[in-house]
């Protein structure tokens, strides 16, 4: 055994085990263990750290809603190599839409100069996308007006909101088809957030922060200044409302006008 491979050797014994990265004592799978998994079950916790850390983020499924499908996503994932089919190893490929699932948008989603000149994940602000937020319920009877920004009251001062509305209590971010009766950010709601707030980061509950009525005019509103970012797509059931510490991390995708994201809240 070589000298760097001993020391490597000795420093991965050494180790104290923990609940992160625990020392497996036991490397061997017997036969048995082989011919019958059932005995190994992944856990798929939505809420860490002893109820303190809550994934806001959608799970990825065939069925999940995507932008005009009556379909829902399909197929994202192909096992191109398979350790069943006589490979060394399982490998996968991914191909879906960068809007899909809980996502965040780039300004170049609604502007072209703004595509042109490179405006994507790598020019994001992560100082926005972590950080102090409210998550806040919406009145449920109305897209998110000037009116209902008015009737919210959120003070200056607040750079991160996740606004909770009908669209968690319908569920539809659990159906195949895309619902274009979701609640989303009229142009003049849009408005009286950015003229009237200091919000910088904007949370929504479906694919889209913009109501399909206004779905241009607002999104226009939100991207103009480069300074709001739209994280679309959480997952809000569940939570109490209140203040939390963010965390959101969008690929790295040079040239993309959005992204798959995830984020989590810690109380």
């Amino acid at each position: 055994m070589s000298s760097l491979a001993s020391f490597i050797f000795l420093l991965l014994t050494s180790l104290a085990a923990t609940t992160v990265f625990p020392i497996i004592l036991q490397t061997t799978v017997s036969a048995t263990q082989k011919e019958d998994d059932s005995s190994i079950i992944p856990i798929r916790n939505e809420i860490h750290g002893d109820g303190k850390i809550f994934d806001i983020t959608h799970r990825y499924t065939t069925d999940m809603p995507a932008y005009q499908s009556e379909g829902g996503q399909g197929q994202y994932i192909w096992l191109v190599s398979s350790m069943k089919n006589g490979s060394i190893a399982n490998f996968s490929e991914l191909k879906m839409g960068t809007h899909s699932g809980t996502h965040v948008d780039a300004p170049g989603h609604f502007f072209d100069h703004y595509f042109d000149a490179g405006f994507d994940f790598d020019t994001l602000d992560l100082d926005v996308l972590n950080g102090p937020a409210l998550l806040i319920d919406v009145p449920r009877n109305s897209n998110i007006t000037a009116e209902v920004m008015r009737s919210l009251s959120i003070p200056r001062g607040v750079r991160r909101v996740l606004f909770r509305t009908l669209n968690t209590d319908r569920g539809l971010m659990y159906k195949s088809t895309f619902d274009t009766s979701y609640v989303g950010f009229t142009e003049d709601g849009a408005k009286w957030l950015v003229e009237k707030t200091d919000i910088k980061l904007v949370g929504v509950d479906f694919l889209s922060a913009a109501a399909w009525s206004d779905l241009k005019d607002a999104h226009l509103v939100f991207l103009e200044s480069r300074e709001i970012i739209l994280v679309e797509g959480l997952k809000l059931e569940g939570i109490q409302h209140g203040t939390y510490s963010v965390r959101c991390l969008p690929l790295r995708l040079l040239g993309a006008e959005a992204s798959p994201i995830r984020c989590i809240l810690i109380q």
